[in-house]
């Protein structure tokens, strides 16, 4: 493998067919060395396959009476080390720059925690949650059919689960055209026009779900858009596409307009960005923590900050099992 390969958390469990919350657990462990590219982390090529190698070689010797010896000693050792610690790794999924900030909070007050960040989309997080492998999910999911943001999809997929669902901020979606807006679009039934070029989001974004509703609602079939296949897994992908001139008009928050420049930002809807807690037994003592860090002043002051963030809901309960 050459040495300037790296992949993403999820690409690492997609390629060993295990959960990204394993691979967050490898990389505590030490077991694959990883580093920060931005939001992201990353694990070089030559330390995945390194990491394979030694699984392989540890399986040949598995069965034996030495081996297995060894194994109950290292698992009584990591068990021990984890309760002196007493820190648990907490997953929090989602793209949006106001989660690394919890997550700097959270680390600096709330003991016995690890936050760990998981950058996957709104649909996929909640099913993520579903299956256990995510403590917190943010979420920005529109039901076209009641105008009502996440609550409709978090009963649906979360059946059975014990959830609390909390507000974090309010931001404005909308749509991205070429600077100066020279096909004039205005609102989301011009994305029926013959030949309009699509920048979209991947399957599972927010993004994608509130695209697919917008054009259910108005009567506009996916495949006349030219583009619709074509998917960027971030906001400032589709911005950039837009901006470059490869596409005509993308889905997206207006942050990353602002990022990207050189586009211009139609803002059509506001959407809630909530979050999700599992209440697992295990989770329940550090949840009031989390919430009372929303609505403290220090992390309302942080987020404040940012521009393009309504706060007058942060914190605010909106449902709870």
């Amino acid at each position: 493998m050459s040495s300037d390969i790296s992949y993403t958390t999820e690409e690492i469990a997609a390629i060993l067919k295990i959960s990204k919350l394993t691979v967050y657990d490898l990389i505590k462990k030490g077991e694959l060395p990883s580093y920060r590219v931005g939001k992201q982390m990353r694990v070089d090529a030559s330390d995945l396959e390194a990491y394979k190698q030694r699984m392989k070689s540890a399986s040949k010797t598995a069965d034996s009476p030495a081996a297995v010896a060894a194994a109950h000693d290292s698992s009584q050792a990591a068990a021990a080390s984890a309760a002196r610690s007493g820190q648990r790794s907490v997953v929090i999924t989602g793209q949006d720059l106001s989660l690394d900030l919890l997550a700097k909070h959270m680390e600096k007050s709330v003991p016995g925690i690890r936050p760990l960040r998981s950058y996957v989309g709104s649909l996929d997080s909640l099913v993520s949650m579903y299956r256990g492998e995510s403590d917190i999910v943010s979420t920005h999911l529109l039901d076209g059919d009641t105008g009502e943001y996440n609550l409709p999809y978090v009963r649906r997929l979360l059946t059975g689960r014990s959830y609390l669902v909390v507000n974090l901020l309010v931001r404005r979606a909308g749509l991205y055209v070429r600077q100066g807006n020279p096909l004039r679009i205005a609102d989301w039934s011009d994305l029926g026009r013959p030949g309009l070029r699509l920048a979209n989001r991947e399957i599972g974004s927010g993004a994608r779900v509130l695209l697919d509703e917008q054009l259910r609602l108005h009567g506009i079939r996916p495949e006349s858009l030219v583009g619709y296949g074509n998917e960027e897994t971030n906001h400032i992908g589709v911005a950039g596409k837009v901006a470059s001139g490869e596409a005509d008009v993308g889905v997206g928050i207006e942050k990353a307009a602002a990022i990207v420049g050189q586009v211009d930002f139609l803002p059509l809807i506001r959407e809630r960005y909530d979050l999700v807690f599992l209440k697992t037994p295990d989770n329940r003592e550090w949840i009031e923590s989390v919430v009372g860090i929303l609505r403290s002043p220090a992390f309302l002051s942080e987020l404040g900050a940012i521009s393009g963030y309504d706060l007058s809901m942060t914190g605010q309960v909106l449902y709870e099992t």
